[in-house]
């Protein structure tokens, strides 16, 4: 039978043979092993070993789909246009690894091999919009500056307000760990950090907590929200053009470090929020899905969570 293709000149036909595939051309079979070769004697040993794997992987991806140099070169600015773009307030790079689950499947791997025990805590993801030196609050104390009822999510906070508190503690021995840094970070009620919004303070819905005698920590912050990711980037038109939803669940952010252990990073997030199953990023784990619950005689917070952070040596 012959057929016209749709993107055949005028006048033109291709024989198609039903059930066939058709044929794909034949690339030079030695190419990719010459390039693998080509690493020399003295190189970095960790970079000898994982190099030859992935020039192999992105070969067979390249000859897989038949890439062509436009393609290859729409891929290269977007990588570039993500570097350009990032600053110490926003790692679109890391945005974009994080969309196709690049980050998500590291810090697993990561995690399994060096955990010591399946007590410890599970990570997640940093995320792209970490900052360092978020200031060092005493317990009790709140994350949330400057609420007032002339803030335009005022309402939502005071709906949303709650109280975390927990132990950090071994999860070898199982006692408490006093003096560990409990790092805390999460949106406002609009979905935004505060490196997004001109309308928050500096280094809001952020705080630094050092555990008691007890290993105790406790402050006031918000419920968590959904939001999507910023798709005014490369990232986003990528999401955009594989027709997936942008949104995160809503989830607060912890780094929790002590001497002698391995410092955690790590997410929670609300077991109320509709995105917990489609999570743009690929970080929920279902041990990290936590249930806040009513909060009473405390006219700082209407909910409350406790949750217990393992470290491991």
């Amino acid at each position: 039978m012959r057929q016209m293709p749709l993107d055949a000149p005028s006048g033109s036909a291709v024989d198609l043979t039903p059930n066939e595939p058709p044929k794909k051309p034949q690339y030079d079979p030695t190419f990719t092993d010459k390039v693998i070769a080509a690493t020399g004697p003295n190189a970095h040993l960790r970079i000898a070993q994982v190099m030859p794997s992935l020039i192999r992987h992105l070969h067979d991806f390249a000859r897989e789909v038949n890439l062509t140099m436009g393609e290859w070169m729409a891929a290269i600015d977007l990588i570039n246009e993500c570097g350009q773009m990032s600053d110490d307030k926003r790692n679109e790079t890391q945005l974009l690894c994080d969309i196709v689950g690049l980050e998500s499947l590291v810090d697993e791997i990561t995690s399994k091999m060096l955990a010591t025990s399946t007590s410890e805590t599970p990570s997640a993801i940093l995320g792209p919009f970490y900052r360092q030196d978020a200031p060092l609050l005493p317990n009790g104390d709140t994350i949330v500056r400057n609420l007032s009822p002339s803030v335009p999510w005022y309402q939502k906070a005071v709906e949303d307000s709650a109280f975390l508190t927990g132990r950090v503690v071994s999860g070898r021995s199982g006692l408490p760990i006093p003096g560990a840094v409990v790092d805390v970070w999460h949106t406002a009620p609009n979905g935004l950090y505060e490196q997004q919004d001109e309308g928050q303070p500096e280094m809001n819905m952020r705080g630094q907590f050092e555990t008691d005698a007890d290993g105790r920590y406790s402050l006031y912050a918000l419920r968590p929200v959904a939001y999507p990711i910023p798709d005014d980037g490369p990232a986003g038109r990528l999401l955009a053009m594989l027709d997936r939803s942008p949104y995160r669940p809503g989830h607060i952010h912890f780094i929790v470090s002590a001497p002698g252990f391995r410092t955690l990073t790590t997410q929670v997030f609300d077991d109320r929020d509709e995105y917990i199953a489609k999570d743009s990023v690929f970080a929920v784990k279902d041990e990290l899905v936590v249930r806040f619950k009513p909060r009473d005689g405390d006219p700082q917070a209407r909910w409350t969570l406790e949750y217990d952070f393992v470290l491991g040596p």
